[in-house]
């Protein structure tokens, strides 16, 4: 059963953009945050779907993500069943920060139903107590369905520099203590600050989770952020975010969240204390909030080998990562690689992330492993004008149908049956077998059988990135080129 109040469209917003990078080595531009399975079993992102169960069913659930990822997330939430399907996605051109997503999300809910609420939350938090969030997503709803903006408040369980504060004023009604009117915003304090919070009491971690009506988050965006509001009504006019003035427009729009550009403006904030178990993965150091800890204070997982180590993050992927007396660091080894910071300096990281980018290295955008709608591919190795992969496809899935122009393919079946399409020829092949497709010839990799097909790709050419893709035909809808 979903939560229906009397008639009004609920709708759940996640915001789903990000890149993740204080998450690197784990979290790559293209397998963001969001996309991990960082804290319990499921990915934050799938856990955050998960968290509406009962509340707000599939089809009133809106993803708003960036035309990069928009099509791995809608693979990546398949494991949800048959009724991820019912999911809808609110595509951005690019990303422009939260008031911007939240601004196309209200003006697509708007048209809907000028009644819809938004509940907006983001992807990679998470929440350990499901019926108290439930509970108080009740009295948000309540509460916004009268014209309030209404955020949720954590209960400070000590003093933090990591999180922005709210704080709270007179209750909405004197009957209950369990709404009041927020007095004000403020950002990350210093410690001192942050103690000073905790003994005046009335303030709260900033949660970064809102509801609010459509019409009424457009009415404060017209009156808070007007370009950004003139931005949105020229899209609108144009009717097709694909057209290359909507996409022109948008990625004009002033980059700020939602926070600064109409929370702390707004006279019609309201917050409600809460203590679901929050916690919002900032960074690296935030694990401590919500994994387990060894006697010594360190967080292990993976295949760690650790000798006299205090208050450490390690995070070993495949390979031993053996660690020695360490103090206050946090080590995160990947594949292709690895991280070293004292915790201190840990939020560094981005600047670590954007140094690759100006260098056209690849580890900011994909893992060597990556994981395809049609099974996964792994780098082996790559060089000058050729690279090698291990291609895994699914039984009866296919890759597109496909040309490169600048490289030729040649392959070897490790493992199970490939049904093999080059120009017009259509065979198979079968371990210890091989073929080569030779440069700009239409080919298709299958697999007919009931078990996994593995192959081992040797690419040659001028040029071996994967942007070197042009899709003829795709059982995925996935876009023509890359």
């Amino acid at each position: 059963m979903s939560y229906s109040p009397g008639g009004e469209v609920i709708c759940a917003v996640i915001l789903a953009g990000g890149k993740g990078t204080r998450f690197w080595p784990l979290s790559r531009e293209n397998c963001p945050k969001q996309m991990l399975n960082i804290v319990g079993e499921d990915t934050l992102l799938r856990q955050a779907i998960k968290r509406l169960d009962g509340f707000i069913p599939l089809d009133k659930v809106w993803v708003v993500t960036t035309d990069i990822l928009s099509q791995d997330i809608r693979f990546h939430l398949k494991p949800l069943g048959r009724d991820a399907e019912r999911i809808h996605y609110i595509i951005e051109p690019s990303g422009r920060n939260t008031a911007p997503a939240v601004a196309l999300a209200a003006m697509t809910l708007n048209k809907l139903s000028s009644d819809s609420v938004m509940v907006v939350m983001p992807s990679d938090h998470i929440i350990r107590d499901t019926k108290q969030f439930h509970d108080k997503l009740r009295l948000a709803v309540e509460a916004a369905q009268e014209g309030y903006l209404v955020t949720f408040g954590v209960v400070p369980a000590r003093p933090e520099t990591a999180y922005g504060y709210i704080r709270s004023g007179k209750p909405l009604r004197k009957s209950t203590n369990e709404i009041f009117h927020a007095e004000g915003f403020f950002e990350k304090p210093d410690w001192e600050t942050a103690e000073a919070f905790l003994r005046q009491g009335g303030y709260y971690w900033n949660s970064g989770i809102f509801v609010w009506k459509a019409s009424k988050i457009l009415k404060e965006i017209e009156s808070h952020l007007p370009s950004l509001y003139r931005g949105l009504q020229k899209i609108g006019e144009l009717n097709d975010l694909r057209n290359e003035a909507a996409k022109e427009i948008y990625s004009s729009l002033e980059s700020i969240s939602i926070d600064h550009g109409v929370m702390e403006k707004s006279r019609d904030v309201l917050v409600i204390p809460a203590d679901f178990g929050w916690c919002d993965l900032g960074n690296w150091t935030a694990l401590g909030d919500v994994l387990e800890r060894d006697e010594q204070g360190n967080i292990l997982q993976g295949n760690p080998i650790d000798i006299g180590s205090e208050n450490c993050t390690v995070i070993a992927c495949d390979r031993v990562l053996a660690t020695i007396g360490l103090k206050d660091m946090v080590v995160i080894d990947t594949a292709d690689a690895t991280l070293v910071s004292s915790k201190e300096m840990v939020h560094e990281v981005r600047k670590v992330v954007e140094t690759l980018k100006r260098n056209n290295r690849e580890e900011h955008l994909v893992h060597r492993t990556v994981e395809r709608p049609w099974g996964s591919y792994t780098v082996l190795e790559k060089g000058d004008r050729y690279k090698i992969k291990r291609i895994v496809v699914h039984p009866e899935a296919r890759l597109s149908l496909q040309v490169h122009r600048h490289r030729s393919e040649h392959w070897v079946v490790v493992s199970g049956t490939a049904r093999v399409t080059r120009g017009e020829e259509v065979f198979d092949i079968h371990t210890n077998e091989s073929t080569s497709i030779p440069i700009a010839v239409k080919h298709r990799l299958e697999n007919p059988g009931l078990i996994p097909l593995q192959i081992i790709e040797v690419q040659n050419g001028d040029y071996v990135e994967e942007d070197d893709i042009e899709r003829l035909d795709d059982d995925y809808r996935r876009v023509k080129k890359g």
